[in-house]
């Protein structure tokens, strides 16, 4: 690892950009558990170059689990102002395939492949003095890494942090977060568990947070730009308090790779069983790879059909992982906020909800 090391003077002229259509190896360099649960494994990259990101986006991580390749997305829980070394915190679920294999097989000097950091959700987009983090599980961690930015850039950004856990011995990140409030006189913390073994020595919420509780605690939340991350039913329940308390929804922001959270899709986009079939060309820039695909297919599943290895995940229109540039000719997408219109004028498109109505050409 030490060689490693030498790489930090040149971070001007090392340092590129990582798009989040290619891939490369991360070498994992450390392995720390948070909870009985919860692992955050750290990686640097095979050159050693640093890592360019916003707080708060996601790597699409791959790897073959019983012969089958499989492709999952985890937030950066570290900072992007320790670029040298970026960290995902992953929750071992009974059932999950993924999540298991991870917790069992990655260990320091091995290597995992990502395809670079995607996403939309992060505090940087937003110049409010005064922000509200809201997070339940491991959907801590985006939030993670933006109060882990601001504390090593010195912000005065007034940060009210909220999270909700099971148990104390589920909060993640619990000690790192209560030294941020004591070194931040603008960081204030309330933990909400929905049980404790021992009530007389929990000083934070019990139950489940509601509106009276998040009132009493952050009294001036309605003046708050509010960014949250949880389960699908907890991100619901908080939009719903949030609502009834009159925060404004314009400074609401909230990220989920579960699509049933807050998104509803319009049953009139998707396409019609009896529509007739067109067929189209598609044309590899860099690959130079062509192929034909249907009008009534998504451009990603048409990729995947012809064998093109592309990062993907919720394939709704949600994440952003798929957005590619379109090159030449036109699609019909209907996204679900996955993309900014300054990327669309960019010639950017989410492959997993664009159909096309022209043959194209993309920059893969």
């Amino acid at each position: 690892m030490s060689d490693r090391f030498s790489n930090i003077s040149t971070w001007e002229s090392g340092a590129r950009n990582w798009p989040s259509s290619e891939q490369q190896d991360l070498i994992c360099c450390r392995v720390e558990a948070e909870t009985h649960d919860v692992v955050t494994f750290s990686f640097v990259t095979e050159d050693g170059r640093p890592v360019r990101f916003e707080p708060g986006q996601f790597l699409t991580v791959s790897a073959s689990v019983n012969g089958q390749t499989l492709e999952r997305c985890y937030t950066i829980s570290s900072p992007p102002t320790r670029p040298f070394v970026v960290s995902i915190t992953v929750k071992r679920v009974p059932d999950g395939v993924f999540s298991n294999w991870i917790h069992d097989t990655i260990r320091p000097g091995k290597a995992l492949r990502a395809y670079g950091p995607s996403g939309s959700f992060t505090s940087t987009a937003s110049s409010a003095p005064k922000l509200l983090y809201l997070s339940a599980g491991s959907g801590i961690t985006p939030l993670m890494s933006m109060s882990r930015a601001s504390f090593d850039l010195g912000s005065e950004i007034d940060i009210a942090f909220v999270h909700s856990a099971r148990t104390p011995a589920d909060i993640v990140f619990r000690d790192e977060l209560l030294r941020l409030s004591q070194l931040l006189p603008k960081f204030k913390i309330f933990f909400v568990c929905e049980g404790v073994d021992d009530a007389g020595s929990w000083e934070g919420g019990i139950g489940r947070l509601s509106l009276e509780m998040l009132s009493d605690r952050v009294p001036d939340y309605k003046d708050r730009e509010a960014f949250t991350c949880g389960p699908a039913p907890y991100m619901h329940s908080v939009r719903e308090i949030l609502r009834v308390g009159s925060h404004d929804p314009t400074k609401y922001h909230q990220e989920s790779f579960d699509i049933t959270a807050g998104v509803a899709l319009d049953p009139t986009l998707l396409p019609e069983a009896n529509a007739p079939k067109n067929t189209f060309t598609v044309k590899l820039a860099k690959s130079g790879k062509t192929f034909d695909m249907d009008a009534s297919d998504t451009v990603l599943s048409a990729l995947k059909k012809a064998g093109v290895a592309i990062a993907s995940s919720c394939s709704q229109g949600v994440c952003g992982t798929c957005k590619s540039r379109l090159l030449e000719g036109s699609v019909d997408m209907n996204h679900n906020g996955g993309i900014r219109e300054r990327e669309i004028q960019k010639g950017l498109r989410l492959l997993c909800c664009s159909r096309p109505t022209s043959n194209l050409v993309l920059d893969l």
